[in-house]
């Protein structure tokens, strides 16, 4: 049996406090302890029941653009709503029958998903 644990993030050196507000502002992610031997590296590790998302701090950061996380959420209108308020204007995709979903980036790039669920 297999089980996805989280997923991982990169993000420039520095940039923890750019990320929180989307992540545990928007998101409403919980951001927990890292433990005390990756502590000094940097990121953020975040979750919220099963989604749980590390954002790892890589030196020569580049977004990712394609590579995605995709997240199911309860109620996308509301979801998209507020990523419009605070600047991340959500990208509708309709290619998929049946899914309604739309793609953001967050401060630093990263592109993600998010699907009614």
């Amino acid at each position: 049996m297999l089980r996805l644990d989280h997923v991982q993030l990169a993000i420039p050196k520095g940039a923890e406090d750019l990320c929180r507000p989307f992540y545990v502002g928007l998101l409403g992610l919980k951001e927990v302890p890292k433990p005390a031997a990756l502590d000094g590296r940097g990121g953020l590790w975040l979750e919220s029941g099963s989604v749980r998302i590390h954002l790892g701090v890589e030196e020569d950061f580049r977004p990712a653009r394609k590579a995605h996380p995709a997240i199911a959420v309860t109620d996308l209108e509301e979801l998209a709503r507020r990523m419009s308020e605070a600047g991340h204007e959500p990208a509708w995709d309709a290619a998929i029958p049946d899914v309604r979903r739309f793609y953001v980036h967050d401060p630093v790039g990263n592109r993600i998903e998010f699907m009614e669920g």
